[in-house]
């Protein structure tokens, strides 16, 4: 039975990838601290394919005696918010994803040194592309352009050069994968999350989707926008995300390679916002909106290429806006309910 161990299994993303490794017949072992949402329960819990183990990642021997007994490595553990983790936790993104990353690939390249490990598969993340001045970008251009100026997505870039040097120094075999704006359920108020005030309503998370939809669930009108909605992102289904990040895992074609995940459809924050606003209002209502100042790292225009995973990989994004909607707005109400956001 091929096994796979995921850091940051309890985070957003690792949630998707370990339900779509479980679908896929792979022993899975978790590995996660709760350090950002506390001690949370997976409807996978109790799988008899699954095993959790609650470690920080920083911990080299920790996770080279688990990578001992593995043939793949998902490595997704860090310390990861909205925008305004970028501005709260400038040095602590930073310093504490570096040690992570530098922790995982020193157990790794032990590991497959004495082990069975096939390979990594780094979950990067579209940040890397933030300074960019070509549109869409196309895996490569990475190293092209200006770096990164939020401390999150210099780190992003650094997991990657990461990477590339064990393979170079260690020939420890990997695959980079880039989220896009990953849309989905189960996210809750992080432990460290700071309230930001948008109008009438306090935001924890700080990604645009929960968001909105909380603000127009609470009835806020008119609605309140960071910037003016002119921004391009490319909303993408946590459950296309995981099907990419374990396709690229199992592909032999994605050794040393990285690939953009994404949807191929651009949407402005302003479009979303008046998709949301008739879901929840109804068509009827048009949408009364203000612009509120934008944060500094609030990137204008995030595009991917979409090509390479799809031609390599096979790989294509299936689940449109609306359907990531209709699934996302019923579990913020209970969520509001719930009293976790």
């Amino acid at each position: 039975m091929t096994t796979v161990v995921v850091s940051g299994s309890a985070g957003f993303i690792g949630g998707y990838v370990v339900e779509e490794l479980l679908a896929r017949g792979y022993q899975v072992v978790g590995v996660d601290n709760f350090s950002k949402y506390g001690p949370v329960k997976k409807s996978y819990d109790d799988h008899p394919g699954y095993r959790f183990v609650e470690g920080d990642c920083r911990d080299a021997a920790m996770l080279e005696e688990l990578l001992s007994e593995a043939d793949h490595f998902i490595a997704g553990a860090a310390m990861i918010g909205g925008i305004s983790y970028f501005h709260t936790y400038a040095y602590d993104l930073l310093a504490t994803n570096e040690r992570i990353i530098a922790s995982s690939v020193d157990a790794a390249i032990a590991a497959r040194r004495k082990g069975r490990l096939r390979k990594v598969t780094y979950l990067s993340s579209s940040m890397v592309f933030e300074s960019t001045d070509r549109w869409p970008s196309v895996e490569g251009d990475e190293r092209a352009v200006p770096p990164p100026l939020s401390s999150y997505g210099f780190q992003k870039l650094a997991v990657e050069y990461f990477a590339r040097a064990a393979w170079d120094q260690y020939q420890l075999p990997y695959t980079i994968v880039r989220p896009f704006n990953c849309v989905g359920i189960g996210e809750s108020r992080a432990l460290g999350d700071v309230e930001i005030e948008s109008g009438n309503v306090k935001l924890a998370m700080s990604h645009v989707v929960p968001d909105l939809v909380q603000k127009v669930l609470k009835g806020q009108d008119p609605l309140h926008i960071l910037g003016d909605g002119s921004q391009v992102r490319h909303y993408t289904y946590g459950g296309d995300l995981a099907r990419g990040v374990v396709t690229a895992m199992e592909h032999e074609a994605a050794t040393n390679e990285d690939f953009n995940l994404s949807t191929a459809e651009s949407t402005t924050v302003l479009d979303l916002a008046k998709v949301i606003w008739s879901k929840v209002r109804g068509p009827g209502e048009e949408l009364r909106y203000v612009s509120d100042p934008p944060f500094e790292h609030d990137v204008a225009r995030r595009v991917p290429s979409v090509e390479k995973a799809k031609r390599v990989l096979g790989f294509e994004s299936t689940t449109g806006l609306d359907e990531m909607l209709d699934e996302v707005i019923p579990w913020v109400r209970s969520a509001i309910h719930d009293g976790i956001i």
